[in-house]
């Protein structure tokens, strides 16, 4: 919100400079971004008139100007086009100095003398993009009621400081010069003086020329109308033009400036059509057509839908409800009747609209953040004050409006003792009440309560602890003293999920794994991108009711498009390695129509790709995280058709026969997908299942006291069988005397039969109590051994 000091001294008395008034400000919550200084360094510009306009005889776009400055009659040369004799225009005479500290002196153009030059806006230092467009490319032109010869910054209050606050979403009330005089006045203990509304109104009635009926209660709250006759559409005055422009607004013409600097003096946005444009005598206020057209202000069609809200008349629509007008009912310069809108809207359709229109406005961006409806007679009588004043036009008496449901003002009660008690503070109850009528707050003391009713221009305040904020700010949190904590104290720590959290991510991190972090709302497409069947459990997501947008409209049932929309950028930005990590929530509904909070379990998604990179050394990664987690009994199982991996390239994580997470390479269609031309791996577990058998306790046991003996074998077994079932039948018939086994040797060649291959293992034994003999691990080895022969088919070497 640009704020400009000299406006704002219409409303606050401010005695101190600006930046000492910028700090108060944003110590008491008005954050100041920045402070522009305008017209800084602008000298020797006065105020000339036009006396004479001749050709100049050597150059055939130049001409010869006499300006009177009074005092003085000057010969300037310029290629200006939009001048003519007895207007008036800001002339930099010998030895001025402009924006961008050019200096003027005195010279020759073509053999003809020039004492000065006339200046345009951009010239004075105003933006290009804020210049009206009459001016864009020509002279200033001023109002004649100014003295001749006198300084340009006396003449127009053009020198100014102009202040940028930084207004958070919660605060609309701020985006207006009056909410930040109200934030001014309780920061500095100043009053707020608010402008007098005085109209002069004819004795026709506007309920005569126009009426309002409101269809889509929903999407607008309140509608006033008020008409205007015998329209005289011109430039508005300079200092209209200033204000607008140093508020970062460009001026049009009278009446939609008078509009838009209402919109910045209140809060409340306006807009005027031309009346005789209107079809019939009933403005109606309803829901558009889906994929019904329209045109706006900007000469854009644009399609609409359902949701959207639309000030129609009796044949075709004239406005999308507090973003933009249309081009059929816009004013120019043949306006002679005005029907003025000032509306309140639902400002969450608003910011929909605004969204999936791309259109934003200064309308949209006040309406989508919630605009006072208290507000809308207030700001379209001081449209009519000042359109009486400036002499635009006559206002007919009353207005039209329709208010289907008022918002009325809410009563709570606060405790001073609590407030206090969080503040660290010893404020009396009078200093707290003195301070919310400072904010406009009606407080009331009533015993060891303050009662007060809250705006409806607040919509932030809801709680006992917003009061205790606003209390705080107004007062001065740089003000609390430092004051022993009260109360016992609770020596906090962390719980065991955040501990097996911690853990995780620091075995992680030790592997050269960075950790990301994504949203949680995502597009229902995002699971079609890893090829989920219809029937996933992962399609049924938790739906947002107010979205951002279609991208996200669910909250995410699986990390894993999040992680492959980072290999993606990551991919495409030339990284050659990644080895990236997510632990999040993923969110399940615990059925299709419930409206209960869904299920939040805990995931953790690996990702990764580069030279070095494949599917065991992601197998090895997981084991050494599982061992750092105390996780022993484990195993895997090979995963044929899950559609993200690669047929044969994946695996089940199982731990006491659950399915704990999958693991493997991408399927070539998933990272086509995602526009990534190179192998992936990734895995995805469910923390749940690994929080529940984290051991963060260490087991230790003492080194063993008996020796151990090994035995090998080697078996020949069908090239299609998996090792897992010979380790399952090692573990098995081991007994209590098998301490471990390794696999040595695949071995496949001419020595063993066509489709057959040869496996060896190194098997240990060790009893914890005694020495073993030759005959106790024979007895368990051979069990093994045959086991294995008779029921997976396989022939001992020798």
């Amino acid at each position: 919100m640009l704020v400009p000091v000299r406006w704002l001294k219409d409303y606050v008395n401010i005695d101190i400079d600006t930046k000492e008034f910028a700090d108060k400000m944003t110590m008491s919550g008005s954050k100041v971004e920045t402070i522009e200084k305008m017209g800084e360094g602008i000298e020797g510009v006065v105020v000339g008139r036009i006396e004479s306009i001749n050709p100049h005889p050597n150059a055939d776009k130049l001409v010869i100007c006499k300006i009177n400055i009074g005092q003085q009659l000057l010969q300037v040369v310029t290629g200006a086009t939009n001048i003519k004799e007895g207007d008036y225009i800001p002339v930099a005479v010998d030895g001025a100095k402009l924006a961008g500290g050019l200096k003027i002196k005195k010279g020759k153009l073509r053999g003809e003398a020039s004492e000065g030059m006339l200046c345009s806006q951009e010239e004075m230092g105003i933006s290009k993009n804020l210049i009206p467009e009459a001016l864009k490319d020509g002279i200033w032109i001023l109002d004649k009621e100014y003295p001749l010869g006198v300084n340009i910054m006396e003449a127009i209050p053009f020198e100014d400081e102009i202040i940028e606050f930084e207004i958070t979403s919660n605060r609309p009330d701020c985006l207006s010069m009056l909410g930040m005089a109200r934030e001014a006045a309780a920061t500095l203990g100043t009053k707020l003086k608010y402008p007098e509304i005085q109209l002069k109104e004819g004795k026709e009635k506007a309920a005569e020329k126009i009426k309002v009926k409101i269809e889509d209660v929903e999407g607008c709250q309140r509608y006033v109308a008020k008409v205007i006759k015998n329209v005289k559409i011109q430039q508005s005055p300079q200092w209209m033009q200033q204000r607008l422009m140093k508020a970062g607004v460009r001026p049009i013409n009278n009446v939609v400036d008078v509009t838009n600097y209402v919109m910045l003096e209140y809060g409340q946005p306006l807009h005027a059509f031309d009346l005789e444009k209107i079809a019939g005598d009933t403005i109606i206020i309803r829901k558009a057509k889906d994929q019904e057209e329209f045109k706006t202000l900007d000469g854009v069609n644009r399609i609409l839908n359902a949701d959207m809200t639309m000030i129609t008349d009796s044949e075709r629509s004239l406005a999308i409800g507090g973003v933009m007008g249309g081009e059929d009912s816009e004013i120019t310069e043949t306006t002679q009747w005005i029907l003025l809108e000032s509306a309140n809207f639902n400002n969450d359709l608003i910011r929909s609209t605004s969204k999936r229109l791309n259109l934003r406005t200064e309308a949209s961006s006040r309406f989508e953040k919630g605009v006072d409806p208290n507000l809308a007679d207030i700001a379209a009588d001081r449209v009519c004050q000042l359109i009486t004043d400036l002499e635009i036009g006559e206002v007919l008496e009353g207005m039209v409006e329709v208010y289907p449901t008022k918002k009325e003002i809410i009563q709570t009660s606060i405790r001073p003792n609590r407030i206090n008690q969080l503040l660290g503070t010893d404020l009396s109850i009078k200093a707290m009440v003195e301070i919310l009528k400072a904010l406009e707050i009606e407080a009331v003391e009533e015993g060891e309560e303050i009662k007060v009713n809250i705006p409806t221009f607040r919509n932030d305040l809801q709680m006992e602890a917003d009061f205790v904020e606003e209390i705080g700010r107004i007062y001065g949190f740089d003000k609390i003293v430092p004051t022993m904590a009260r109360g016992n104290i609770v020596v906090g720590g962390k719980t065991n999920g955040q501990l097996m959290e911690e853990l995780a991510k620091s075995q992680l991190n030790s592997m050269g794994f960075n950790e990301v972090l994504s949203y949680s709302f995502v597009s229902p497409k995002s699971v079609e991108k890893i090829l989920l069947p219809a029937d996933s459990i992962k399609r049924n997501f938790v739906r947002l009711i107010n979205p951002l947008g279609d991208e996200t409209s669910v909250m995410r049932t699986s990390l894993l498009p999040n992680m492959l929309d980072i290999l993606s950028r990551n991919f495409n930005r030339k990284n050659e390695e990644v080895r990236a990590f997510e632990l999040g929530r993923i969110f399940i509904p615990k059925s299709e129509e419930s409206k209960e909070l869904p299920y939040e379990i805990p995931n953790l998604v690996l990702g990764v790709y580069g030279e070095g990179e494949d599917f065991y050394t992601l197998k090895g990664v997981i084991e050494t995280l599982l061992d750092g987690m105390g996780i022993k009994d484990y195993s895997y199982e090979v995963e044929k058709h899950h559609p993200t991996y690669h047929p044969g390239r994946c695996a089940n994580l199982m731990i006491h026969d659950r399915v704990a997470g999958v693991l493997g390479e991408l399927h070539p269609s998933v990272l086509e997908n995602y526009d990534i031309h190179k192998k992936c791996y990734c895995a995805e577990l469910d923390f749940s299942i690994l929080m529940a058998l984290t051991r963060l306790d260490k087991l230790y046991q003492p080194l063993p006291k008996y020796p151990a003996i090994t035995r090998d074998f080697a078996i020949v077994v069908k090239e299609d069988l998996y090792v897992r079932e010979i380790e399952k039948i090692i573990s098995d018939k081991g007994g209590k005397i098998l301490e471990s086994f390794k696999l040595f040797d695949v071995y496949r060649g001419n020595q063993v039969p066509a489709g057959c291959k040869s496996v060896a293992y190194t098997l240990t034994y060790r009893h914890k109590e005694r020495t073993l003999t030759d005959e106790d691990v024979n007895k368990v080895h051979e069990t093994i051994v045959d086991t294995i022969t008779q029921q997976l088919g396989g022939t001992l070497r020798d």
